[in-house]
């Protein structure tokens, strides 16, 4: 009778096997949880519709630089959907997990969206905190993550950084203002997520910096009543990208489903589920269909102002590098 019961337990498994691809992982980081809630069944009726066998999507959120060692160490993600192209680039670099001309296989060089660094303040804004000088202001604590580990910290070291330069300020004013900034930040977590739980959840700090689309989901999880989100006067372009990881779709055999997931983040349907959680689509009418929920913004190119990606990561961010001598001073 166990035998049987074995056999009837081993044809089912092969019969769900059967009828259904092989799952997909998605490794990202951890503000767009609820992007991808939307997302994901919306590409699975989609994959479908094609007259695919049904997809098992799986996600894994965290800090988006220790996402990327992950990847690096071997967790088999299918895609990595990250927010800054260095946490990407190092999967070519670490174990060349996939070439080093990854971002021109998609549009937009591969960042499907857009988004802009937001302050949120406590209801009533009783530190009166309106732009990044406010910010070095006596007795402002502010919440970011770590740059080091976290995209949300480097675009906003990048973002008042550039803030100076836009000024007048020099080099140095601007790194004088970036080691104050980050001297008012009472707590370090590594990513956007747990930094966003220190403000509303532990009632740390008197201003949060992060993504304008965690602001929403914020408001979702918590309610609105709580805080007030700032535009500062500059902000750094954030372009989150995204890209197939070569050895491990080709080790699994899922690449036609990894890169179709991937393209379909350009897709009309995609791009209004980015807009409806405050992502900026790429798409210009659908943009203008959102208009209301994306004020204007004085992007700054970031390669444009720093450099390349390589090198900015080299110069400020890794180990010994300018984020290394003004923090740990302290």
């Amino acid at each position: 009778m166990k035998r049987i019961s074995l056999a009837i337990f081993m044809l089912a498994i092969s019969l769900s096997t059967a009828l259904s691809a092989a799952p997909l992982l998605n490794v990202s980081y951890d503000v767009m949880r609820d992007f991808y809630k939307e997302f994901n069944p919306a590409f699975q009726k989609h994959w479908q519709a094609q007259g695919n066998k049904p997809v098992q999507i799986q996600m894994s959120h965290g800090a988006s630089s220790k996402q990327a060692r992950s990847v690096i160490d071997g967790l088999l993600a299918d895609v990595i959907t990250m927010n800054m192209a260095t946490d990407i680039s190092a999967l070519y670099q670490h174990g060349k997990l996939i070439p080093e001309d990854w971002a021109q296989r998609l549009p937009n060089n591969s960042a499907p969206f857009t988004s802009a660094t937001v302050l949120i303040v406590r209801a009533g804004n009783p530190k009166n905190i309106h732009d990044w000088s406010d910010l070095v202001k006596e007795g402002v604590e502010v919440i970011v993550p770590n740059p080091k580990t976290s995209g949300n910290g480097r675009y906003t070291y990048l973002s008042a950084w550039a803030y100076v330069l836009q000024q007048g300020g020099s080099e140095q004013d601007a790194k004088d203002f970036v080691a104050k900034l980050f001297k008012q930040v009472p707590i370090m977590n590594t990513g956007g997520r747990a930094a966003t739980s220190t403000f509303i959840q532990n009632q740390i700090g008197d201003v949060l910096i992060t993504f304008e689309n965690e602001a929403e989901m914020i408001a979702r999880e918590f309610g609105r009543g709580g805080f007030e989100v700032i535009y500062p006067s500059v902000s750094a372009e954030a372009e989150p990208p995204v890209t197939v990881v070569d050895k491990v779709v080709d080790r699994k055999g899922t690449r036609e489903l990894a890169q179709a997931y991937l393209e379909y983040l350009w897709s009309d349907e995609a791009q209004r589920i980015a807009a409806k959680n405050f992502l900026r689509p790429r798409n210009q009418e659908i943009l203008a269909e959102y208009a209301d929920r994306f004020p204007p913004v004085d992007f700054i190119n970031v390669e444009d102002t720093f450099g390349n990606w390589a090198d900015i990561q080299s110069t400020h961010f890794n180990d010994g590098g300018v984020f290394d001598q003004i923090y740990t001073v302290q």
